[in-house]
């Protein structure tokens, strides 16, 4: 809707610290380090069981198409199901004509284009922050705004949820394409940061309400390399109780170069640390198990610096340590790459595959080493163009390793469904534990299935890692939402 910016928000003050190119976050006396472990959960109604939040941008929530919604999958001893589908189905659909939901559904608006989950007001319920980059403010076409949901004993709410634009909204900036919330200070809850154009904005809860907090403009980071983000990331890479930040997209000054900005979390809030290469997709867990959270970077369908021409895309890794994510020397060169001409991974490289679309990093056989989903959406099944596929690459003590890797499309044996041009098969991924055993379920979205519905199969975790066989799948219609054109699975919270 045309978003009218309430005085509180005009009000807020964004100040840019020359140099550092960030504000500190605020911080409250007596205040602990946050405790990274929380922050990679996604308990909405604090069971101790996992959650999946889902976006569908293109749902037409009220009627209205492209407005966009969001799902939710409650965990449990059984995993997570849908309205119809045991362990019992607990769900719920959100949109803007949702009561109490601030706004009104439009067409175009992407409610759900972008989610992420977080403890923003610390009262140990996780949180869902949904984007809605397609939203108007006042008469700026496409600004975007992100609103919040709460979490509470029974899940999330409508209950005080809040929405928040940029500090200096711009047409077709299209605020929200990437949002991500983590512990980066010494606050009473998680932090939120939303992409904008070069950087990102932060808000943090103080007196009850979730105020602007700072702004990041890598532009202004020395020595850094202005970017357009392209995604956000957190982990603790260097292992001291706070999470750190990870801007990734394209260098503006680089000719469209992949870059990353990393910013380390500490008491006082954010620090510049240095910039890496980076991509369109980046991911965090510990791959090799040494208690450092490791960074992942997706660049799909282009070149990496060391190691040409690798046109159907590629993964970098940068290992953590006590000075953060680091490459092979001081030029921020990735620890190691892969890609699906690297001996051990099934297929070839090939101009369009996307491999490195999106990423997901988490144990999924239960041996204390952070797996890697990888999701090629434009690979081809034989003559079937675009039909997408997924692998993972399992953690090991030396990082990622070849050693039986699995891939996946809907051509497998023991997936539902059948290989289609256009699926876009892995164009969202993500490993989530929903059932507390330790292993963590693939989730495989195709946006684009049946003329963009979209669709999302489940694929359960044993010992051995992923499996094909228990595999079902499910779109918006079976959460009781409107499933045409929904782009259902267009979005996954990480």
């Amino acid at each position: 809707m045309p978003y009218r910016r309430s005085a509180a928000v005009a009000a807020t003050s964004f100040l840019l610290l020359t140099g550092a190119a960030i504000t500190a976050v605020p911080a409250w006396a007596g205040t602990p380090a946050g405790t990274y472990a929380d922050d990679r959960n996604s308990d909405f109604d604090g069971d101790g069981y996992n959650d999946v939040l889902t976006g569908a941008p293109g749902g037409a929530d009220g009627g209205r198409k492209g407005s966009g919604y969001v799902t939710v999958q409650y965990g449990s001893s059984g995993g997570m199901g849908t309205a119809t589908r045991a362990p019992g189905g607990r769900t719920a659909v959100f949109g803007q004509s949702t009561a109490g939901v601030p706004g009104t559904a439009e067409a175009g608006d992407g409610f759900g284009a972008a989610v992420a989950t977080g403890d923003l007001d610390g009262d140990g319920y996780d949180d869902a922050i949904v984007a809605a980059p397609g939203e108007d403010v006042d008469a700026t076409r496409d600004a975007g705004r992100v609103t919040v949901l709460y979490g509470s004993r029974t899940g999330l709410t409508t209950a005080r949820s809040v929405t928040v634009g940029s500090s200096e909204p711009e047409a077709d900036a299209r605020f929200g394409g990437a949002v991500a919330a983590a512990r980066f200070a010494g606050a009473r809850g998680d932090v939120l940061a939303v992409a904008h154009r070069r950087g990102a904005e932060l808000y943090a809860h103080d007196s009850g309400s979730l105020r602007g907090a700072g702004r990041i403009d890598s532009v202004g980071a020395p020595g850094g390399a202005a970017i357009q983000p392209a995604s956000l990331t957190t982990g603790n890479y260097d292992g001291d109780g706070y999470a750190d930040l990870v801007l990734s997209g394209q260098s503006l000054e680089e000719d469209g170069t992949g870059r990353s900005a990393v910013y380390a979390g500490g008491a006082g809030g954010l620090t510049y640390v240095r910039d890496l290469g980076g991509g369109s997709a980046a991911a965090s867990g510990d791959i090799d198990g040494d208690g450092y959270d490791d960074l992942v970077h997706g660049r799909p369908d282009s070149p990496d610096d060391l190691h040409e021409p690798l046109t159907g895309g590629t993964v970098g890794v940068y290992f953590g340590s006590e000075d953060g994510p680091k490459g092979v020397d001081e030029y921020g060169t990735v620890a190691q790459a892969v890609t699906q001409d690297t001996a051990g991974v099934p297929g070839t490289a090939e101009l369009g595959d996307g491999f490195g679309t999106d990423l997901s990093l988490s144990d999924v056989d239960g041996d204390g080493y952070a797996d890697l989903a990888v999701g090629a959406p434009g690979e081809d099944v034989g003559t079937v163009t675009d039909a997408g596929g997924v692998w993972v690459l399992r953690g090991s003590a030396s990082g990622l390793t070849t050693t039986g890797v699995k891939s996946y499309n809907q051509d497998s044996a023991g997936l539902p469904g059948a290989v289609e041009q256009g699926d876009h098969w892995g164009g969202q991924v993500r490993l989530v534990d929903t059932d507390k055993d330790g292993r963590s379920e693939l989730l495989a979205a195709a946006p684009a299935e049946n003329t963009a519905d979209g669709a999302v199969w489940v694929l359960p975790a044993t010992p051995s890692g992923t499996v094909t066989e228990g595999s079902w799948s499910y779109g918006g219609a079976s959460l009781g939402a409107p499933g045409t054109d929904a782009r259902f699975g267009a979005a996954f919270d990480e």
